[in-house]
């Protein structure tokens, strides 16, 4: 019979394996490994390869470095003139300093996303509506500058932080979508307007002139005969200026004079 391989090779191959399975760990390139001996940080290594006191005196705790997006559930808000909408907004971040982001606070994930939530309703709680959607990269800008203070002592660096969509309730889409055909309403008349009194005034610059330049009606008067008759008409009232019948009155008039 072959030699039995003795009890303790066993227990040293053992060991050896949790040995190895304990103090190796490969790390990838946006990776970090924050250390901790007996319970105590010791600093933060990687990426790559790195090695750790085995049989679990050295524990490690992996932390990505990625820009991580984060989409902020729609929160239900009463602006500052009392209406009711629902926003969500989408929120940018990347881990700065590992250590700090495992130490400071547990589960910065959820930590950020919250804050996201919190501060999203009290910003804009204080706008009115019309800022609300068209002034949006200042609260943008008020946003993230809000999250990114409380974030910095938890070692993340705040990117953006953006309001993705504004979803109003349908009464007030009637009502905008009135006030808005109102006010095209508005512009289309003072536009017209503005048409008519260029065309008065153009028309008064045209009537002066003509007033100094008989034979400038006249002419006017032909031109007018000639674009009607260019047309088929069965019917044409031409008008006939008055100057016309004027010698013709004075001598009828004269008539009557000598009669009596």
């Amino acid at each position: 019979m072959p030699e039995q391989i003795p009890a303790y090779y066993f227990a040293i191959a053992i060991g050896v394996v949790v040995m190895i399975l304990t103090s190796v760990r490969i790390l990838k390139e946006y990776e970090r490994a924050v250390v901790f001996r007996l319970g105590r940080l010791v600093g933060t290594r990687g990426p790559g390869f790195i090695i750790l006191i085995p049989f679990w005196i050295e524990r490690v705790q992996r932390v990505s470095l990625r820009v991580i997006v984060n989409d902020v559930p729609p929160q239900d808000i009463i602006t500052k003139d009392n209406v009711s909408v629902s926003v969500n907004a989408v929120l940018t971040f990347r881990v700065k300093t590992p250590d700090q982001a495992v130490i400071e606070v547990e589960d910065f994930g959820f930590a950020i996303s919250q804050v996201a939530q919190t501060t999203l309703r009290s910003v804009l709680g204080r706008a009115e509506l019309d800022d609300l959607l068209s002034e949006r990269d200042k609260l943008n800008e008020d946003l993230k500058n809000i999250i990114k203070e409380q974030c910095d002592p938890w070692g993340i660096e705040v990117h953006t932080m953006e309001i993705k969509q504004v979803d109003l309730p349908a009464e007030m889409q009637r009502a905008m979508a009135k006030q808005a055909e109102a006010e095209r309403e508005r512009r289309a008349k003072i536009t017209h307007a503005e048409g008519e009194f260029e065309s008065a005034e153009i028309l008064t610059d045209a009537a002066e002139f003509l007033s100094k330049k008989p034979t400038a009606i006249q002419l006017r008067f032909l031109q007018a005969m000639v674009e009607v008759s260019a047309e088929k008409n069965s019917t044409i009232v031409f008008p006939i200026p008055i100057d016309l019948l004027t010698p013709f009155l004075n001598q009828g008039k004269d008539n009557k004079d000598d009669e009596d």
